[in-house]
């Protein structure tokens, strides 16, 4: 069971720590999709092969195996196993895999802040899903050993799609404007042109 998890546990006082929001005890086995979080002043500790991670407190964080997903809060990774961390649409790698690098990586109000220990870092954006589904080019950051860098956890403005058939067309775009013009234009000719044309009758064949 360790082998298939790389062996991943998660250590703990067992003190305002929960994980799938339920207290785990103070030694426990991670799975991929398991949801750690810390509350007020308590902290964790991720083990695995080649990785170790410090779980700040007030963070919330999901386990994937050789990645992390910070949702808020604030992790310290030591990794030979180039461990990840993705936060929003950004990830955050290790350049070296050969060697331990060591970086740390907080989430606060929308706000990335990475900062590279020992080795270097990149931070890739346009990561994502959503992104993937715009087409959006991935840009790459690196942050030098010594070095602290931040970023939105958001790559760029959401995009406004166009509507759909089933949504109709709106009201002051400029074809619904000319559709309406055009269509009183015609009510109004074809009530004049039969203004003067009287109708046929037996009487007036």
């Amino acid at each position: 069971m360790l082998a298939d998890n790389a062996g991943a546990v998660l250590r703990s006082d067992g003190s305002g720590v929960l994980v799938n929001r339920t207290p785990p005890p103070t030694s426990t086995v991670l799975f991929s999709g398991d949801l750690i979080e810390t509350q007020q002043t308590a902290v964790a500790r991720i083990e695995a092969s080649g990785s170790a991670v410090n779980i700040n407190s007030q963070t919330l964080v999901q386990f994937e195996g050789d990645e992390l997903v910070l949702e808020h809060g604030g992790l310290s990774v030591n990794t030979t196993r180039g461990l990840r961390v993705r936060v929003g649409c950004l990830v955050v790698v290790p350049q070296n895999t050969a060697d331990w690098t060591h970086y740390e990586v907080a989430d606060v109000d929308g706000k990335v802040t990475v900062s590279a220990i020992k080795s270097n870092v990149d931070i890739n954006s346009g990561g994502s899903k959503l992104e993937l589904v715009k087409h959006s080019p991935s840009i790459r950051l690196t942050v030098l050993e010594g070095e602290q860098k931040s970023r939105d956890d958001k790559c760029g403005a959401e995009k406004t799609l166009p509507a759909s058939p089933a949504d109709g067309p709106s009201l002051n775009s400029p074809w619904a404007v000319g559709a309406g013009a055009v269509g009183i234009g015609v009510l109004i000719c074809f009530a004049l042109c039969r203004g003067g044309v009287q109708p046929i009758s037996p009487s007036q064949p």
